[in-house]
């Protein structure tokens, strides 16, 4: 459910956001919920490893899921033959 949410923050500050949210075809509203996503999901925070994960580097992710056996060595050793053929 959505509810709606009153900010106060610096215009420059406003406007830079939307100016970014624009060239990455999100709207301002979805930029501040994902990022507050990341902030509270506590249970996200660390990998597998044990290694935290940015708040930048979580952003990045793209929602695309890969086979358990992908493998990416192949997979880019493929790229390479193909761009240098």
């Amino acid at each position: 459910m959505d509810t709606k949410l009153t900010l106060k923050l610096d215009k420059d500050v406003i406007e830079k956001a939307k100016e970014y949210a624009s060239s990455h075809r999100r709207s301002l509203s979805n930029l501040v919920e994902s990022y507050l996503k990341v902030l509270i999901d506590k249970d996200e925070t660390k990998s597998e490893d044990g290694i935290e994960i940015s708040p930048f580097v979580k952003s990045l992710r793209t929602g695309v899921k890969l086979p358990a056996d992908f493998d990416e060595k192949k997979a880019y050793r493929d790229y390479l033959e193909e761009k240098y053929k």
